[in-house]
């Protein structure tokens, strides 16, 4: 029998959709054969894997220097196992002009870009006063970054330019970032194990149908209520996931993280007796090792918030992982990014471009080269 490292409840009281279901089942024995679902399995090779890592495994403080897709999941990697990661990554994921990041600590600055030509990711890396210790992801094209790294005689680590940003945390992205953390990238890689695992399959499917029928009933926000602290970053790689793969064409879903039990003297309320718009799922990590009474009242608190989302008929789902491992993230990570594939396909929509974005890119070259 599979292990498995997470409890999927569904939404209840959602009706099944057998012609959906099937479809969704034949798209997705398609997708298993695509380049870019299958970086989701142990066996893809890394680009980085002829590089020696000895001379990076003793940086103490490194500096992740990305923006979007290229920081998000392994940021979320980092909050999610913080407690137990030694070393201090610091993500440089926005432009800040007054921060100077680790610059006394002799930092290793890893700069990722799948393009390589991204603005901020470059004008970040240029304002960086200690420049002497670098590792560059991006594609294999003729790129700013790549040339940049040229100059510098740095190491450069290929970005395969099928895997799109948000699609990346279990590729060279996420996975070289992991190393580096002392984790270990085999265990994330769940997909190959999961795909054969019909509870999986059917958790899957169920929820992508049961999202889309919210979606049809005109409930466009999908709330996550989050109860583990550790997971708000894992839920900002999502906003990500949900937001640039499914925001097209007048369609979509506005992805919220709500963390609780904090939120509950604030947004519970709204939640509760505001407009009937919206659809939750509860996430939580079952973590043995704190057995206390905070922990006890905090678990007390989400039964009870379940309860009553039940008495009072507010659509919702919950997500329950059984340890704080490799394992269940992968899980996690995996799930969610076949779901938005998935729902995109039953809406119609290509999950894997942003086109309304690009049009802010080209804008604001334009603006700096008038």
């Amino acid at each position: 029998m599979q292990k498995h490292f997470v409890n999927f409840k569904n939404f209840v009281n959602i009706k099944k959709n057998r012609n959906l279901e099937i479809k969704l089942k034949k798209k997705l024995d398609t997708y298993v054969q695509e380049k870019l679902i299958k970086s989701f399995s142990q066996k893809y090779k890394y680009s980085y894997e002829n590089i020696n890592f000895k001379k990076y495994n003793n940086f103490k403080n490194i500096n992740l220097i990305g923006m979007g897709g290229s920081a998000l999941g392994a940021k979320a990697i980092y909050n999610f196992f913080s407690p137990k990661i030694k070393k201090k990554f610091t993500f440089v994921d926005n432009i800040n002009l007054k921060k100077n990041y680790n610059q006394n600590l002799k930092p290793l600055n890893l700069v990722i870009s799948k393009s390589g030509n991204t603005l901020e990711t470059i004008s970040n890396f240029k304002s960086l006063k200690n420049k002497k210790n670098n590792l560059f992801i991006c594609e294999n094209s003729n790129n700013q970054i790549r040339n940049l790294a040229k100059k510098l005689k740095s190491d450069i680590i290929d970005h395969r330019n099928y895997i799109g940003g948000r699609y990346s945390v279990l590729s060279e992205v996420g996975m070289l970032p992991a190393l580096l953390m002392g984790l270990n990238p085999k265990k994330f890689k769940r997909f190959d194990n999961l795909i054969k695992n019909k509870r999986f399959i059917n958790s899957l499917i169920s929820n992508v149908i049961s999202t889309v029928a919210l979606i049809r009933k005109k409930k466009y926000n999908s709330i996550i209520l989050n109860f583990d602290e550790n997971s708000e970053g894992l839920f900002h790689w999502y906003q990500q996931l949900i937001a640039e793969s499914l925001g097209k064409k007048s369609k979509g879903l506005l992805p919220v993280v709500s963390n609780l039990p904090r939120d509950n003297h604030s947004m519970m309320q709204l939640y509760l007796d505001g407009p009937s718009t919206n659809f939750y799922t509860f996430f939580d990590v079952l973590d043995h090792s704190k057995n206390n009474h905070l922990a006890n009242i905090k678990l007390a608190q989400k039964y009870a918030t379940q309860t009553i989302f039940k008495r009072k008929k507010i659509p919702f789902r919950s997500f329950d992982l059984l340890d704080r491992s490799e394992s269940s993230l992968g899980e996690m990570f995996t799930f969610f990014m076949l779901e938005t594939i998935l729902i995109g396909e039953a809406l119609n929509l290509d999950p894997f471009n942003q086109p309304a974005v690009e049009l802010i890119k080209i804008e604001t070259k334009k603006i700096l080269n008038a």
